[in-house]
């Protein structure tokens, strides 16, 4: 009986209070940060798990240096909020009704709900989290573009999560997150020293079509969706459609950078191989 009453009681708490929508936004950053922050501390901790894991299924792993460890642990942070954030954001964006072209629903700029704005607190723990790593280790986890990069993703996100404006693009946006798993997969091989393996020349190749399709047709996608809704992204407080037009345009020119050096690598791994 007293479980039960514990259990009503703690439901109380959530119904009203974490999950009440003024406090959304708050608890979700605090449950980015608290998931970010309890990796960090099980990566510094005997017991951790992913230092464990790699050292049992990667045996070179003891032999790396501290920072290629930490950079280690910290690549498998990013994989799973970038599982998590794309798995959420290709729902929201193109199997939800909450984007629908219903004119009923009003400008499609200023829908949200307690679903979409919670995930977009946790990418926003998580870009707080790792950006105060970048600026701590600066350079090895990332030079001067992971901090442009994360600093515009940072606002843009804040941004949609506090005032409910411009979810939809930034959940567009947040859907390249799709190729970070396979950039750190890249890494974890270039590390173990298997640039030479099958394996390396798969995850290449996966590489390039991922970012094809997440960063520069998605992209491409998003700018022709921006310019058919253009009176309703205006109808946005100044800082809204400025964040709208801004932070995707600067994105989209560090994609195609970005690009230039993946078809790069990936030249040069199949000339290896002829």
């Amino acid at each position: 009986m007293a479980y039960k009453t514990y259990q009503y009681q703690a439901e109380a708490v959530i119904r009203e209070y974490v999950l009440s929508d003024p406090f959304i936004p708050y608890t979700s950053v605090l449950t980015g940060l608290f998931i970010c922050k309890m990796v960090f501390l099980l990566f510094l901790s005997a017991y951790d798990l992913t230092r464990f894991l790699s050292s049992f299924y990667f045996k070179g792993y003891s032999s790396l240096t501290k920072i290629q460890r930490l950079e280690w642990n910290n690549r498998g942070m990013s994989s799973a909020h970038a599982i998590f954030i794309t798995f959420m954001s290709v729902y929201l964006v193109f199997f939800s009704d909450l984007f629908s072209d219903d004119i009923s629903k009003g400008p499609i700029t200023f829908r949200s709900s307690n679903l979409s704005t919670f995930t977009l607190g946790v990418s926003v723990g998580y870009f707080i989290s790792d950006l105060a790593m970048i600026f701590w280790l600066y350079p090895s986890l990332g030079g001067l573009e992971y901090i442009v990069h994360h600093a515009l993703s940072l606002c843009a996100i804040s941004y949609a999560m506090l005032t409910g404006e411009a979810q939809l693009y930034t959940y567009m946006v947040l859907i390249s997150e799709a190729t970070t798993p396979g950039i750190n997969v890249r890494w974890y091989l270039d590390t173990a020293g298997m640039k030479r393996s099958s394996a390396y020349l798969v995850n290449g190749v996966v590489v390039f079509f991922a970012w094809l399709v997440a960063r520069i047709i998605l992209f491409l996608y998003l700018f022709y969706h921006v310019y058919l809704h253009c009176d309703q992204v205006m109808q946005m407080h100044i800082m809204g459609y400025l964040l709208v037009f801004m932070v995707p345009s600067v994105l989209a020119i560090m994609n195609l950078m970005w690009f230039g050096k993946i078809i790069k690598g990936l030249r040069k791994t199949l000339a290896k191989r002829q």
